[in-house]
């Protein structure tokens, strides 16, 4: 035990990994050491990301899973080129969406997960294929290892089965799964996923193909027909991963590379930093009522546009049209000409918060300047993710997301391997999770892998779990914008977009007087913790131009750890 304790990292602050010749920042302990005894055994950027996700996995699979899916951006060193790879699990051609999840149950009666074909285990074979060095059993090694030992639980784990004990438990596998003795294990107990070891041996010494087309697939699609869903093998491999052109845009003397449609988390950043740009942030002081008042106006118009991120192979795809700085500038003008003329600070305190910035405004008036309540702002869907970020000694660049979104059946439990479905809608607009179904069609979701070029050579890489949509900009915001160190940008709050009541949500580390100044602009002002984890944990690698130095920085907000190979 005493040698699994210095695998519990719970949220608090962290320390920056500064003077690196390769870099790894991850969520998890356990899932940097394995990566850095990848690269430290010769393996490049990919070998690693490989090797952690299946790590990851296995030690967080109250975050992702086996069957779940993922998404990379890979800068390869020696051609210069940035790949983008899209394997998010799809909703199988002929049949309507799936939802064992009964009605009545509880939170997720409006709209249970729907079942999904995974898209983990593709994503990572085209990843070895293409890129990877090393011998694929000899990757997934350390997983093995850990499904068969387990690993220590800690805070931010425990809390997170308690926040959604009602869907994991739903179902007598959920419950045999997450509580082995009828109950969750407890932080600082070890936690051995029960059948997993056996199927990710089968990984291991049968290849990928054992969870797409093997054994594994076929107890997936045995289970799913006894419930009644009637999926095939031939489902299993009908949408494959697809490389795709990554989404790139200037900001100012930075480009941008973020994933392309259809995932929309490109569209929403290239808005919400136009527009910043154009309302003069970079003049603005960070955190100060302007900066808030800019950033919440901005993002709430990153949020109009991803609807148009479709799958270009089915849709007509607006690229240019959305990317247009002229029409970012447009959108400026629009937002500065809706500034107050006069102080709504009594507007704000006759009118309250609206039901939607959270608690009653008019408290905030009363003696010691304001401070205005905490904020509910997730319901209890069972999501999660997971980012990392890799870069290895030869200038390879790997950000890369695996998530259980888009994980199987939901609620079931197949050879060890949990799963939770897609909270995907089918045709609609404004979600930020829309599926299209015909026969390979790719999935709308969000999606946060961002690398950032100064002069066509990465300086600096992003990602992260949690509202990736509205927080991306906000980091990218304090490293190019407002020229914060990598970890201070990391670390600085970060709101949510500005609601339709002009309410916004910010973590709660507000300067003195800000909400006050906010009150006069006539913004409702909510707050969450002051690290809040549901606004992510931020992955984030940052090249020095000067001496080529990396620094890996993990954030406070959950369990992360960075690391890396010195000179």
């Amino acid at each position: 035990m005493a040698d699994m304790a210095k695998y519990i990292v719970n949220p608090g602050p962290k320390t920056a990994a500064e003077g690196l010749k390769a870099a790894v920042t991850t969520d998890n302990a356990i899932v940097t050491e394995t990566m850095m005894k990848v690269l430290e055994d010769g393996g490049n950027a990919a070998d690693a990301v490989i090797a952690g996700a299946m790590v990851q996995a296995a030690v967080e699979p109250f975050m992702t899973n086996h069957a779940g899916l993922v998404t990379m951006l890979y800068y390869e060193a020696k051609t210069g080129i940035i790949h983008q790879l899209d394997s998010l699990g799809g909703h199988p051609s002929g049949l309507s969406p799936f939802r064992p999840v009964p009605p009545g149950m509880g939170p997720y009666a409006a709209s249970p997960p729907s079942a999904i074909i995974p898209g983990f285990m593709p994503g990572l074979k085209a990843i070895h294929e293409r890129f990877a060095t090393k011998a694929w059993s000899a990757l997934c090694e350390d997983a093995v290892h850990w499904a068969e030992t387990g690993h220590p639980v800690s805070t931010f784990e425990y809390g997170v089965n308690v926040f959604v004990e009602k869907f994991i438990t739903y179902f007598p596998e959920g419950r045999d799964f997450f509580q082995p003795e009828g109950y969750f294990p407890n932080v600082g107990d070890i936690f051995t996923p029960p059948g997993m070891a056996d199927t990710l041996r089968g990984v291991r010494d049968n290849g990928p193909d054992h969870m797409i087309t093997g054994p594994w697939a076929e107890a997936f699609v045995a289970r799913g027909n006894a419930l009644g869903w009637k999926v095939t093998l031939g489902h299993m491999t009908e949408t494959p991963p697809r490389w795709i052109d990554p989404l790139r845009f200037r900001h100012n003397e930075y480009e941008v590379v973020c994933l392309g449609p259809p995932q929309a988390q490109g569209f929403f950043t290239a808005v919400a930093m136009g527009v910043l740009k154009h309302l003069g942030i970079r003049d603005m002081e960070p955190g100060s009522a302007e900066h808030w008042w800019a950033m919440g106006h901005a993002l709430r118009q990153g949020a109009r546009h991803w609807e148009y991120a479709a799958d270009d192979q089915f849709f007509e795809v607006p690229r240019e049209a959305v990317l247009d700085d002229d029409y970012h500038a447009h959108l400026a003008r629009l937002v500065r000409g809706t500034r107050p003329k006069v102080d709504l600070s009594e507007h704000i305190r006759l009118a309250g918060d609206g039901s939607s910035a959270g608690g009653d405004l008019m408290s905030a008036f009363s003696g010691g300047g304001a401070r205005p309540r905490l904020v509910k702002t997730e319901d209890k869907q069972p999501s999660g993710s997971c980012e990392i970020a890799v870069v290895d000694a030869e200038g390879n660049w790997c950000q890369f997301m695996d998530t259980l979104q888009g994980s199987g059946i939901p609620g079931q439990v197949v050879g060890g391997i949990p799963m939770v479905g897609s909270h995907a809608t089918f045709g609609h607009l404004q979600s930020p999770m829309d599926a299209t179904l015909l026969k390979g069609a790719k999935s709308r979701s969000i999606m946060g892998n961002t690398l950032v070029l100064k002069d066509g050579k990465p300086v600096f890489s992003a990602g992260s779990p949690g509202n990736i949509h509205c927080t991306l900009p906000q980091v990218l915001t304090y490293l190019l914008d407002f020229k914060l160190d990598p970890y201070a940008a990391v670390d600085a709050p970060r709101m949510l977009p500005m609601t339709e009541n002009k309410g916004v949500v910010i973590e709660d580390r507000l300067r003195p007087g800000v909400v006050e100044d906010l009150y006069k602009l006539g913004v409702r002002v909510g707050v969450t913790p002051a690290y809040d984890f549901h606004m992510g944990s931020f992955s984030v690698i940052a090249r020095d131009e000067a001496s080529g130095m990396l620094t890996a920085v993990a954030d406070p907000r959950r369990t992360a750890v960075a690391d890396g190979i010195r000179e």
